[in-house]
């Protein structure tokens, strides 16, 4: 017995050549149901995956904008911080100065409890602000969070 790889091969095909040459001249027709079949299917599998692209579209976009929107409040948020530091430097600089103008210690007195009483106020405003905006941020994060999975949602009952 030999080992030759073409030997075999050729042993092989000769072995075949009986159904090989059943084979040529078969030529079944493919019934016009069949490929109306597979037509119809590839038009809804083609219908599906543009709709299928089109919800990851919008899920993308809807992302992106709400990614967008809170980097947008986070650098507003940041503003605000920002501002709010400059304004208590500059009213504990003013009341440093009006402090060092008093010319007794109940004028001090008068004047140290006047710019905690104005502090106070301002701190309790912000509060005020940043809970209210606070709940708005939420708001709209839960809105825009509910449209997007309401989507998703009304496009998967279509697909499934």
């Amino acid at each position: 017995m030999t080992n030759d790889p073409n030997s075999m091969l050729n042993t092989f095909k000769d072995a075949l050549a009986p159904v090989t040459e059943a084979l040529k001249g078969f030529q079944p027709d493919v019934p016009d149901a069949a490929r109306d079949f597979v037509k119809r299917g590839a038009s809804a599998a083609k219908q599906h995956a543009a709709e299928l692209h089109s919800s990851a579209e919008k899920m993308t976009g809807a992302i992106e904008t709400a990614v967008a929107g809170s980097l947008s409040e986070t650098v507003k948020a940041a503003r605000g911080v920002q501002q709010a530091i400059y304004e208590d430097t500059e009213a504990l600089l003013s009341g440093l100065d009006r402090l060092a103008s008093a010319k007794s210690l109940t004028e001090a007195v008068e004047i140290q409890s006047d710019l905690i009483r104005s502090r106070g106020e301002a701190v309790a405003a912000r509060a005020k602000s940043a809970t209210e905006y606070a709940g708005k941020l939420f708001a709209d994060g839960t809105k825009t969070l509910r449209d997007t999975f309401a989507e998703a949602t009304q496009f998967n009952r279509k697909v499934g």
